[in-house]
């Protein structure tokens, strides 16, 4: 039952990988990152190393999520294409 949890929280990361760095919206790529960064410390959690799955969750879903979606509201919207 783990493997298959351990499997699909795999799958879910290189998903969230991927679409992060194919989507055009700055402001979406920051919330995919930030789910990616929450997965990351599930599986930091299931393998027993607590204290890494803290810090991935401040500083990688809480705080860097923070910083970029204020450093992006901070910016002007253009159209590229």
């Amino acid at each position: 039952m783990i493997l298959v949890i351990d499997f699909a929280l795999l799958l879910f990361m290189i998903i969230c990988a991927l679409a992060a760095i194919t989507v055009k919206d700055l402001l979406h790529a920051t919330i995919i990152l930030a789910a990616y960064s929450l997965i990351m410390t599930v599986l930091w959690a299931e393998m027993n190393a607590v204290d890494v799955a803290f810090t991935e969750a401040t500083v990688g879903a809480g705080i860097t999520t923070v910083l970029f979606v204020a450093a992006i509201a901070r910016t002007r919207r253009r159209s590229g294409d």
